[in-house]
């Protein structure tokens, strides 16, 4: 190579590596963005153990984030069972059925504060003599140490059951109950009760101020441990995304204020209800469906049942979201 083109192409070799050195591009750590992603949005709970099932709902757990309950139900819900989920090595075993469920429609687990009582709500039998099915009450189970066996179910009783339907428990740390059920003489949709935990029983249960309650149905409520704020579900109200979205409503000074529509970060235009909170993690039940219609349509099977399949295909399904800075706005 003659000396004026070799010096050219060393010429050319270095502008291009000091080109390459100016725009080169900053290091991103693509892993905490993903992260950061997954914390802001709303995610898939225990996707292998979820995605099995068409009609899954009433997700609860406790405080170590090692035992949780949600209820199954046959996709034309002719079968309710509470089944039991555990952790082990950091993850989800299969499900199994309770020891207290699996004969009659039981639904809506909630586990207290504590973890050693788990409210749900049965058609069972209030006396074993008797086989025959009744309306829906609440019910619980018991346990000495969280290591032991459910009890027997024991029915709450009065004044909190009564003829009509009663559901979806849910109990603060002082042992006070709010619960759903519908009052004919309100002339209103299903509305959230309280009743207070007194000298070894339970008052006599009283609505929630119009602050939660109004002529809709307002129902699937969790209630914070200290009584805080409480988290419930609203069917179609005018400020609503979907057909039911769920909304906070906090307590100061013994008054509910107006609830709020916790908004599109969790809520969708479809259903969303039965909210419970853990360790800053707000998980509830939700029908969404981002099964995308492709213009062109679908040719391939393969891709046409991977999207059918998705999570998010509509679905009552259990999903995640990180609570801490909805509970601080």
């Amino acid at each position: 190579m003659k000396p004026l083109q070799l010096f050219i192409s060393i010429l050319t070799f270095s502008l291009v590596l000091s080109c390459n050195e100016k725009i080169k591009a900053p290091e991103v750590d693509y892993e905490a963005k993903q992260t950061e992603a997954i914390k802001e949005g709303v995610q898939p709970f225990a996707k292998n153990i979820f995605s099995q099932f068409t009609n899954v709902r009433d997700f609860t757990i406790n405080t170590d984030d090692t035992e949780a309950y949600f209820s199954l139900q046959s996709p034309g819900r002719e079968l309710s069972v509470i089944m039991k989920i555990e952790k082990v090595n950091d993850s989800w075993q299969a499900p199994e059925i309770t020891n207290f469920s699996g004969k009659y429609t039981d639904l809506e687990p909630f586990l207290s504060p504590d973890n050693l009582k788990l409210y749900f709500v049965s058609n069972r039998p209030i006396s074993k003599d008797n086989s025959k099915t009744k309306d829906m009450d609440i019910w619980f189970v018991e346990r000495a140490t969280t290591t032991d066996n459910w009890s027997s179910p024991k029915n709450i009783g009065a004044p909190i059951n009564t003829e009509g339907d009663e559901f979806y428990p849910a109990v603060a740390a002082n042992r006070t109950l709010y619960f759903t059920t519908i009052k004919k003489e309100l002339e209103s949709a299903d509305d959230i009760f309280m009743s207070k935990w007194e000298n070894g029983t339970y008052t006599e249960p009283v609505i929630l101020g119009e602050g939660v309650n109004t002529k809709g149905a307002e129902y699937n409520a969790f209630i914070a441990p200290d009584e805080s704020y409480i988290i419930f579900g609203g069917w179609r109200r005018t400020d609503g995304l979907g057909s039911g979205d769920m909304y906070m409503s906090k307590n100061v000074d013994g008054e509910w204020t107006k609830a709020e529509n916790l908004g599109k970060k969790i809520n969708s235009k479809y259903m969303e209800f039965c909210p419970f909170v853990n360790n800053e993690t707000l998980y509830f039940t939700s029908r969404r469906s981002n099964v995308t219609k492709k213009e062109e349509g679908y040719t391939n099977a393969e891709e046409l049942l991977s999207e059918i399949n998705r999570y998010d295909n509509g679905a009552s399904r259990i999903y995640k979201a990180d609570f801490s800075s909805l509970l601080n706005d």
